[in-house]
C-alpha cells in the first residue's frame, strides 16, 4: 500500500529567499536555559525591505509559533540543513538595537540566565497604535534660545543655534557640586566623556533656620544639574530610580533646570525640542501606551535624557553619557523575575560596555558601593564633616538605659522624653512618626500566657485590622472568631506589634487638637506625596514619608528594636537606609530639628544615625563580610528544589577554584507564610560561593550545570539564583 501523505509542518512551504544576506540570527523568546542560543532562518523576499536589526518577528520554534528578535542579517548560515523561513515581520521598528543586544546577553551571563529572560524586561511589549502616533507640535518655552524648527541639532552640518554643547565641552557652572570633594571633577570628566565612576552620598536636608528652601541643593536639584550638565555637553543620561514618588521629585527638579517632559502631552516632541529640552519618564505604572511612548522617544532619539524605575537600567539613550542609580541599596532596585537583575550591577556592566560614566548615589551608603570605592573602581564624593554637622538634626537614642530616670514609664512603647519632643515640635511645625508595620495591630498574642496567638488552619500570625475587628490570620485570611489558646485556653489577646493605624489613633487621644495624617500602601488616603508646614503629626511607614514644605521641626522613629531584628544580611543596612530617608526630611540642628529613635535598636545601627556616618556603617559591615566569606566580598548562587535534584547538579558541575558549597538545607517560609527564593514546600537550598574574582566562572559553571540537567529531563526543577541577598 502507498506511504501515507504527511502535511507538511507549517512554515516548511518553499519560499522565494531575499537576493542580499538571506540569513536573519534571531533571538527567540523561550525562557529555556539548554535552549538560549541564536537561531538562523530564511529571510522572505517578501521582508528583505522590513528586516532590520532589531525587529520583532514571528517564528516556528519546534511546534509553535513564537516571538524573537532579529540580532542581524547574514549572508550565509553555518546550520547545514534546511533554514525554516521567518513566520512575520511584526514591526519594522528596532526595539533591540545592537547596543542594546550586547548587554542584554552581559546581563544574562553575570546572572547565569537566559538572554529572552532578560531582553523581556528591556524591552517593553509593543503597542502597535503608538508606533503610528506622530509628533506633537511644540514650541519651546524653556529659558534657554529657541532653536530652528528646520534643522535637528544633530544634523550633519553641526548642533543648531542653542542646540547641546560639543563633545568634549567642560561644564561652566558645577553649581553646588563645586562644594563636594571630588563633585565638580567628577561632572568635568562626564562631560567630556570620560567613564569615570562616582559614589556620592548626598546630603540631609534643604531647609534654613528660617524654614526657607536652599535653591538647588536637595539630591533632585543636584542630580538635575548633572543631568543638565552632561546632556549640555551633547550626550545622553539615563536616572534610575526607586519608585514613582522619586521619579515625580526629580521631574521637578528637571523642569526647573529647563528640561521638559517630551511625552506628557500624550504625543512626543519634535526632534529639534526633544533632543535639546526633552527627557522622559520609563515606568510600569504608566501604562502600556504610555511606557511604549517613551521607550520610543528614547530609542528613536527624540529624547536624551530617561528617568524612570528599574526597567529604565535597559533603555536605549543614544551616546550615552553618565546613568545614575539613586538609594542603590532600595530592594525596589532588584528585579523580582528571572535571572533577578540589580539596577545597580547592570549599570556598571553598562558603564564598561559602552564607556559611560556611573554614579551611584543615596543618603546612605550600601556595602556593595563601599567595596567599589574600597577596589577603586569608583571614586568617593561627599561633602566635609563639618558641612554634613551643619546640615543634619540632631539625633537622640531614646533607649531603656536612656530614659532610665523614668522608672517604670521607660519600658513604654513612647516614653515621656519622646511625649515632650513631639509636643515641642508640634509648636513650630509638622512632626513626622515612622512606624515599621504597617495596620492597626499586625501581631498577637494570648492574654494570659503571651503565647503568639497562631491561626487553628494554617498557624500563621493573628492579627487585629481595628479595635473592634475579629482577629484574622495574615496569611491564609481567615477568620478567628472564637479563637483561643492551646496552651492555657485563654480567650483574649494582646497586641506584640502595633502598626501605623494604632499608633495613629494613639497620638490623636494625646494631641486632641492636633490634626493626625497617615501616609502608606494599606492606609486609606494611600501614600501621600507632600504636607504643609502647619502644625501636624504625620504617621508613615518606612518610603511612605511625605515631604513637609519647609522641613519637619522633629521625627520619632519608633520601635527600633522592631526596624533593626532580624537575621538577613542586610537588616542593618536596611534599617539605616530608611531612618536616614525619614531624618533627611527634619530641619537642621540650628533650625531646632530633632530625631529621636525610640526604643533598644541595634547600636550599630543607632550609633551610625546619631553621627549621621552612613559610610563608616557600611565600611564596618564589609570588614565583617570579608572576614565571614560574604557577599559582595565574594559571589554566590543559590539553587533551590527538590533534594534529589539539587544534589545532581551539584555533583555534575565543575565548579571553579575556591568554590565552597553550603547545604543544601531545607526552604524556610518568609515572613507572611510563602518559601524563601520561590521555592516550594520541601524544596531544599544549596549556596554556593567563589572568590570574587572567579564569580564569572561560577555564573557559567552553574548555568552549565542546571541546563544540561535540564536538556537530560532529570527529575525535578532547579532554580538558579545568583547574587540572592537572603543567605539565612
Amino acid at each position: 500500500m502507498p506511504a501515507p501523505r504527511r502535511r507538511p509542518a507549517p512554515g516548511a512551504q518553499a519560499v522565494t529567499a531575499a537576493d542580499d544576506l538571506p540569513v536573519a540570527r534571531v533571538v527567540v523568546e523561550v525562557p529555556v536555559l539548554r535552549l538560549d542560543h541564536t537561531y538562523d532562518y530564511l529571510v522572505p523576499v517578501s521582508m528583505a525591505d522590513g528586516v532590520t536589526a532589531g525587529v520583532r518577528v514571528k517564528v516556528r520554534f519546534g511546534a509553535q509559533d513564537v516571538d524573537g528578535y532579529v540580532l542581524e542579517r547574514l549572508a550565509t548560515s553555518e546550520h547545514e540543513g534546511t533554514l525554516r523561513p521567518l513566520r512575520r515581520l511584526v514591526s519594522t521598528e528596532p526595539v533591540l538595537p545592537n547596543a542594546s543586544a550586547r548587554l542584554c546577553r552581559v546581563v544574562a551571563e553575570h546572572y547565569a540566565g537566559s538572554m529572552s529572560d532578560v531582553v523581556r524586561l528591556a524591552v517593553p511589549p509593543r503597542h502597535a497604535r503608538t508606533e503610528d502616533e506622530p509628533l506633537a507640535e511644540a514650541a519651546v518655552t524653556t529659558g534657554e534660545q529657541p532653536h530652528n524648527g528646520s534643522r535637528s541639532p544633530m544634523a550633519p552640518d553641526g548642533p543648531a543655534p542653542g542646540a547641546s554643547a560639543p563633545h568634549g565641552s567642560a561644564p561652566t557652572d558645577a553649581g553646588p557640586w563645586s562644594g563636594l570633594a571630588g563633585g565638580e571633577a567628577f561632572l568635568r570628566h562626564a562631560a567630556s566623556g570620560a567613564a569615570v565612576r562616582g559614589v556620592w552620598t548626598a546630603l540631609p536636608g534643604r531647609w534654613t533656620a528660617g524654614g526657607s528652601v536652599l535653591a538647588d541643593d536637595g539630591w533632585e536639584d543636584m542630580v538635575a544639574r548633572a543631568v543638565r550638565v552632561v546632556r549640555d555637553s551633547g550626550r545622553g543620561v539615563l536616572v534610575v530610580l526607586p519608585d514613582a514618588r522619586d521619579v515625580d521629585r526629580l521631574s521637578r527638579a528637571l523642569d526647573a533646570a529647563g528640561l521638559r517632559d517630551a511625552t506628557a502631552s500624550g504625543r512626543t516632541l519634535p526632534d529639534d525640542v526633544g533632543r535639546a529640552h526633552g527627557y522622559v519618564r520609563l515606568l510600569a505604572d504608566d501604562g502600556p501606551a504610555q511606557r511604549y511612548r517613551a521607550f520610543l522617544a528614547a530609542l528613536r532619539g527624540h529624547a536624551r535624557v530617561v528617568i524612570g524605575t528599574r526597567a529604565a537600567a535597559f533603555a536605549p539613550v543614544a551616546e550615552l553619557g553618565l546613568a545614575v542609580v539613586w538609594e542603590d541599596d532600595d530592594p525596589l532596585h532588584a528585579e523580582q523575575r528571572a535571572p533577578y537583575p540589580h539596577v545597580r550591577e547592570v549599570l556598571a556592566l553598562r558603564s564598561e560596555a559602552e564607556g559611560c560614566a556611573l554614579l551611584v548615589a543615596g543618603l546612605g551608603r550600601s556595602v556593595e558601593a563601599q567595596a567599589l570605592v574600597r577596589s577603586g573602581w569608583a571614586h568617593e564624593i561627599g561633602a566635609a564633616r563639618a558641612v554634613v554637622r551643619e546640615r543634619a538634626p540632631r539625633v537622640r537614642a531614646l533607649t531603656r538605659v536612656e530614659v532610665a530616670r523614668e522608672g517604670p514609664a521607660a519600658v513604654a512603647r513612647i516614653p515621656s522624653a519622646a511625649w515632650r519632643i513631639a509636643r515641642e515640635g508640634l509648636a513650630q511645625g509638622p512632626v513626622l512618626v515612622q512606624v515599621p508595620r504597617a495596620g492597626y495591630v499586625p501581631v498577637t498574642a494570648c492574654g494570659t500566657c503571651r503565647e503568639p496567638a497562631d491561626c487553628p488552619d494554617c498557624h500563621g500570625p493573628l492579627g487585629l485590622a481595628s479595635g473592634s475587628s475579629t482577629p484574622q490570620c495574615r496569611w491564609c485570611g481567615r477568620l478567628a472568631a472564637a479563637w483561643s489558646c492551646p496552651r492555657c485556653h485563654g480567650s483574649t489577646l494582646r497586641s506584640v506589634l502595633v502598626g501605623s493605624e494604632r499608633t495613629a489613633e494613639e497620638l490623636g487621644r494625646a494631641f486632641t487638637n492636633v490634626p493626625v495624617r497617615i501616609s502608606g500602601a494599606r492606609s486609606a488616603g494611600g501614600v501621600l506625596a507632600t504636607v504643609s508646614g502647619a502644625s501636624a503629626l504625620v504617621v508613615a511607614t518606612p518610603g511612605a514619608e511625605p515631604v513637609a514644605a519647609g522641613g519637619y521641626a522633629a521625627a520619632l522613629l519608633l520601635d527600633a528594636g522592631v526596624a533593626t531584628a532580624g537575621t538577613q544580611l542586610r537588616t542593618r543596612q536596611d534599617a539605616v537606609r530608611r531612618w536616614l530617608t525619614a531624618a533627611s526630611l527634619v530641619r537642621p540642628a540650628t533650625a531646632g530639628g530633632v530625631v529621636a529613635v525610640v526604643g533598644d535598636g541595634d547600636e550599630v545601627v543607632t550609633g551610625a544615625l546619631v553621627r549621621w556616618d552612613p559610610a563608616g556603617l557600611a565600611d564596618r559591615e564589609l570588614d565583617e563580610r570579608v572576614e565571614l566569606g560574604l557577599p559582595p566580598a565574594v559571589r554566590v548562587g543559590a539553587l533551590t528544589g527538590p533534594r534529589q535534584a539539587v544534589m545532581a547538579v551539584l555533583a555534575e558541575t565543575t565548579l571553579p577554584p575556591g568554590a565552597t558549597v553550603l547545604g543544601p538545607v531545607p526552604v524556610t517560609p518568609a515572613d507572611g507564610g510563602a518559601p524563601v527564593l520561590g521555592g516550594e514546600l520541601g524544596d531544599v537550598r544549596a549556596i554556593v560561593r567563589a572568590p570574587r574574582g572567579e564569580g564569572r566562572l561560577l555564573a557559567a559553571s552553574l548555568r552549565a550545570g542546571v541546563a544540561g540537567r535540564g536538556a537530560r529531563r532529570g527529575a525535578g526543577t532547579v532554580r538558579l539564583h545568583m547574587d540572592v541577598a537572603d543567605l539565612v
